[in-house]
């Protein structure tokens, strides 16, 4: 399946992507502070793609101009969240490539799986946890409607092999419905 934005394709992963991924990947700024290693080798992304990438409701996230893949979005059943989560709510979890940082192409991404995960999967709650020192992740958060939940600390990150404080931001489909109706503001003269 694939969802659109005005300048996003959300697809599943494909191992054609891996030079993509890896190029965005490798960067040390990008999956340490997200949880995970930064990527190794062109082989080391086409591993992660069939290992991990492909797993149900995890899309790349490509530029609708040329479909091809600067980050990846997806959405963490109830049994694989890092919080406790009931089993009609989802968690999400997301990133995106240096180079196109502070364009608002997670947030578009992120509003589009909102939509997805409350009208066609029936989800009730997203939650989105952040850890320490990840601002950015906890500024596309709030541009989305997330509201702070409450904080872990002492959790482990097993890819990194250490010990983290995550903080969880909470969205309910009711206040997500709410967003949606909501006005926008009128520009003052």
């Amino acid at each position: 399946m694939k969802l659109y934005t005005e300048r996003l394709i959300l697809r599943p992963w494909q191992e054609s992507d891996a030079k993509d991924l890896y190029e965005y990947a490798k960067d040390p700024a990008v999956g340490p502070i997200a949880g995970w290693p930064s990527h190794t080798s062109l082989e080391n992304s086409r591993e992660i793609i069939r290992d991990i990438l492909s797993a149900p409701e995890t899309y790349a996230v490509c530029l609708r101009d040329n479909n091809r893949a600067i980050g990846s979005i997806g959405l963490i059943l109830p049994m694989q969240s890092h919080t406790k989560v009931k089993p009609n709510e989802l968690e999400i979890g997301y990133w995106i490539g240096v180079p196109f940082w502070g364009r608002g192409l997670i947030p578009e991404a992120v509003r589009r799986m909102q939509k997805y995960a409350f009208e066609e999967l029936g989800c009730t709650a997203m939650w989105c946890g952040y850890y320490d020192g990840n601002e950015k992740s906890k500024r596309v958060q709030e541009k989305c409607g997330f509201i702070y939940h409450h904080t872990e600390t002492n959790k482990p990150c097993p890819m990194l092999n250490d010990i983290r404080t995550e903080h969880f931001s909470y969205l309910s489909k009711k206040n997500w419905e709410s967003e949606l109706i909501r006005p926008a503001p009128v520009p003052s003269i």
